[in-house]
C-alpha cells in the first residue's frame, strides 16, 4: 500500500475511533468529522503532544453546542435516518417521559438535551456518544416490540450520557495509547489497539445499570420491564435470530442482567414480592406463574407481573383489597395481571392475593 493511502487509512480510523462511544448494544463505530483528522495523526506521531489535541477535539464536540450539533449532523449523514412516523412518534414519547424520569433525579439533564433519531442501520443496537448525541437503529425494533422494553434500553443509554461516560472513556482510554506512540512505525499497532478497545468498562456498564431503573421507576413504565427486556433477548437468541446472536458475542451476560434487576425489583417492593424462574411469590407464599402470551415467554412476561406487584407495594396500594375489573386483578390503583388463556382467573387470583399480600 502507498505510503499516501496508508496515511489516510490511519487518519480515518483514528478520528472515527476518537469519536465513536457506542455503548451496551452493538458496536456501531460513529462518523469521523473532518476537522482535526490531520492534526490527530500528527499528534499521535508526537506523543506528548496529543493530550492538548484530543482535549481539544473532545470538548469541542462534547462541550459545545455547535461542535456536538456539527457531529449530530455527521451522524445523520453516515447511518441515515428513518423517518417512519410511527416509530419516531414513540421515539420522542420515550425520551420527553425518561427525560422527565432524569430530570426527578438529575436536573442536569436539561442543561444538555438530548439529540436522537432513528437510523437505518438493520443491527439490534441503541447507542449514545459524545455530546449528548443518541441514535436507535431500525434493528432494534425487529427485537423490541414492547414500549416499555424499548425505554429500558435508552435508559441505560442515557445513563451512560448523564455520567459522560463516553468522553470520559475516550480520553482516558486513548491518552494511555497515545502517550507509549513515539513513533510513526508504532501508529499501525496503536490503530489496532484503539479499533479493539470499546473504551466502555464493566463499572459503567453497572453504573449505567443502575440508573436505568432509577429512571424508569420515576415514569410510568413498568419497572420490571428491566428485567423482561434481558429476559427476551435471552430467549431469542437460542433462535437464529442473527441480530441478537450478534449482539450477544461481545456483552455482558444478560442472565446476570436480568438477575441483578430482579434483586433490584424485590428490593422496590420492600422484599414482598420474589421471582424464581416465573414463578411469583408474595411474603414467601406462590402467588402465580403467568402463561406465555402477547409475543413473550412465561418468564418474560412473569416479570412484568412482578414489576407491577412491586410498584403496588413501593406506592402503598398494598393497603388496599385486592378486586376484579374485567379480566384484570387490580391492587389499589395499580392493575397487577390482565389474566388470558393459560392463566389462572382473574377472580381466584385477587381472591389468593388478598390471602397472602
Amino acid at each position: 500500500m502507498k505510503s499516501t493511502k496508508l496515511r489516510k487509512l490511519i487518519t480515518g480510523t483514528i478520528a472515527a475511533s476518537l469519536l465513536a462511544f457506542p455503548l451496551s448494544f452493538g458496536t456501531v463505530p460513529a462518523p469521523a468529522a473532518e476537522a482535526g483528522t490531520s492534526s490527530i495523526l500528527g499528534a499521535i506521531v508526537g506523543g506528548v503532544a496529543a493530550h492538548s489535541q484530543l482535549d481539544a477535539l473532545l470538548r469541542k464536540y462534547n462541550d459545545s453546542e455547535e461542535g456536538r450539533q456539527e457531529y449530530f449532523r455527521e451522524m445523520k449523514k453516515q447511518y441515515g435516518v428513518n423517518e417512519d412516523w410511527a416509530l419516531n412518534q414513540q421515539l420522542d414519547r420515550i425520551m420527553t417521559n425518561l427525560t422527565a424520569g432524569i430530570g426527578a433525579v438529575d436536573s442536569s439533564v436539561y442543561n444538555k438535551p438530548y439529540n436522537y433519531f432513528i437510523n437505518n442501520q438493520k443491527g439490534f443496537n441503541a447507542f449514545c456518544t459524545i455530546g449528548h448525541n443518541l441514535s436507535v437503529n431500525t434493528g432494534l425494533y425487529n427485537v423490541l416490540t414492547n414500549e416499555d422494553e424499548i425505554a429500558v434500553v435508552l435508559a441505560h443509554e442515557l445513563g451512560h450520557g448523564q455520567k459522560d461516560h463516553p468522553v470520559k472513556g475516550a480520553r482516558n482510554s486513548l491518552n494511555m495509547q497515545i502517550l507509549g506512540a513515539a513513533t510513526g512505525s508504532q501508529a499501525g499497532a496503536l490503530v489496532a489497539q484503539v479499533i479493539n478497545n470499546r473504551h466502555i468498562t464493566k463499572p459503567m456498564e453497572n453504573e449505567a445499570d443502575a440508573l436505568a431503573f432509577d429512571y424508569i421507576t420515576h415514569t410510568n413504565y413498568n419497572p420490571g420491564a428491566t428485567a423482561a427486556v434481558w429476559q427476551r433477548v435471552l430467549d431469542l437468541s437460542k433462535s437464529k435470530a442473527s441480530a441478537v446472536q450478534e449482539f450477544l458475542s461481545d456483552h455482558p451476560a444478560d442472565d446476570d442482567r436480568r438477575d441483578a434487576y430482579v434483586k433490584k425489583l424485590s428490593s422496590y417492593s420492600g422484599n414482598h414480592v420474589t421471582n424464581k424462574d416465573g414463578l411469583i411469590r408474595i411474603n414467601t407464599k406462590d402467588f402465580t406463574t403467568p402463561a406465555a402470551a402477547g409475543g413473550m415467554s412465561a418468564r418474560e412476561r412473569s416479570y412484568f407481573v412482578m414489576g407491577n406487584l412491586a410498584a403496588a407495594y413501593h406506592n402503598g396500594h398494598d393497603k388496599r383489597r385486592a378486586y376484579v375489573d374485567g379480566n384484570t386483578v387490580m391492587l389499589g390503583a395499580q392493575p397487577i395481571m390482565t389474566c388470558v388463556s393459560g392463566d389462572e382467573s382473574a377472580s381466584t387470583l385477587a381472591e389468593r392475593l388478598n390471602a397472602i399480600k
